[in-house]
């Protein structure tokens, strides 16, 4: 199967020195950071541009202040929900005593705050609990399961990530409602507490670059949050066409989307009661390969409808169903029709596109989710990208497989 390679102009806004931009946006917290107080820095479970280096600014500035930082795994159920598995997944993003100078202390036990009336139980981790106060840092983006006021961010991240297994079956267990619904005023419960002392929110450009960071209070969080996920809507890349019959997806993954493909690219939600977007639509989708830095964690994997054997041999069945049955979103965590090869994979999608017969298939190829700007296409895509003046065709009748039936690299 022969393609055109095809390069698209993305939102193109990157922050070329996050720590110049971030040093002095601290020094709002001043006041809050008294000498000898012990301050959790709260990262999660997303491979967010710059973590590690805004984890380390975030730790010399208490540091600097007189206090004692350490981290906190801030990411609910995944992990496999155990200590150790979040730990482990805060390293693979470089955050470590060595590189924070901070050290890392994981746990999975938390304490119950007030709910003041609301249909859930809120939890806080244990070593925030315990802490004098507490800094979140997340990135702030639409989310995969629904849309509403709060999405994935800071207050997504006080409610759900410090609440540990317990926090996150607590909202999942009311599904999109909860979500949606709840996610606003149990944040609040979880700040008036009064551990949280401020965040640092984070938005990428299309090219998963940071292009944004700004830090809040923590009584500034819940209104200002919301102009930040608008400028990550903007900001997101897109397929470039709406009609499509075989999306091919090199790999999938948790540090790629939590559900390790993006939803809000691919237009598959995989949420009971919740309709997919009406573009794009994908025929048959496939995704060949499993990251290294999702631990096995294949939530996800049943938005596609076929996989290879490469990909199903690399899922870790207990993190998976732990996320999954946590989410309560089952359906992602169901196996696709699982092959030898990439080349099979294709083959098997492509017999269930009713245009293969007369060579005109939409045929789409993308590395993940979170890389757009340089995609293959089939010449059929290629006809209504011709006046789209985004899009640069960069090299011609590229062949997709090599002779063992693997996808040549992009």
């Amino acid at each position: 199967m022969r393609l055109l390679k095809v390069r698209q102009r993305l939102d193109r806004t990157r922050l070329e020195h996050p720590s110049t931009v971030l040093r002095p946006q601290l020094q709002a917290l001043d006041a809050l950071i008294r000498p000898g107080a012990r301050i959790a820095i709260a990262a999660g479970s997303r491979g967010i541009d710059n973590l590690a280096l805004i984890a380390r600014e975030v730790s010399d500035y208490l540091k600097a202040r007189g206090a004692t930082p350490f981290v906190v795994p801030a990411m609910g159920s995944h992990g496999g929900a155990t200590a150790e598995g979040q730990a482990e997944i805060l390293k693979s993003y470089g955050i470590s005593e060595s590189t924070v100078g901070a050290p890392v202390r994981s746990s999975m036990d938390v304490v119950e705050v007030a709910s003041d009336g609301l249909p859930i139980r809120v939890y806080m981790d244990r070593f925030v609990h315990d802490a004098d106060g507490a800094i979140l840092i997340n990135r702030i983006k639409p989310h995969t399961d629904f849309h509403g006021r709060y999405e994935s961010g800071l207050m997504k991240m006080a409610l759900i990530g410090l609440g540990k297994q317990d926090g996150a079956l607590a909202i999942h267990q009311l599904g999109v409602y909860g979500l949606r619904e709840l996610i606003g005023p149990g944040a609040r419960r979880v700040l008036a507490a009064g551990k949280i002392l401020g965040g640092v929110g984070v938005v990428e450009d299309a090219y998963h670059r940071t292009m944004a960071v700004k830090v809040l209070k923590a009584n500034e969080i819940a209104d200002e949050e919301p102009a930040l996920l608008e400028l990550a809507r903007r900001s997101m890349p897109r397929l470039p066409v709406k009609a499509i019959d075989v999306l091919v997806i090199d790999r999938m993954g948790k540090d790629i989307s939590g559900v390790g493909m993006d939803p809000n690219i691919t237009g598959r939600i995989g949420v009971n009661g919740e309709h997919d977007p009406a573009a794009p639509r994908i025929g048959a989708m496939i995704v060949c390969d499993l990251t290294d830095q999702s631990h096995g964690n294949a939530i996800g994997v049943g938005l596609a409808d076929v996989i290879t054997r490469r990909l199903y041999d690399k899922i870790e069945h207990e993190a998976t169903y732990a996320n999954v049955i946590t989410s309560s979103f089952l359906e992602r965590g169901k196996i696709p029709v699982a092959v030898p090869s990439d080349r099979d994979a294709f083959d098997v999608a492509l017999r269930s596109c009713a245009q293969a017969a007369n060579g005109r298939a939409r045929i789409l190829r993308i590395l993940d989710t979170l890389h757009l700007e340089d995609i293959y296409v089939s010449p059929a895509v290629l006809d209504d990208l011709r006046d789209t003046p985004s899009i640069e065709v960069i090299e011609r009748d590229v062949e997709m497989f090599n002779a063992a039936g693997s996808l040549i690299p992009f």
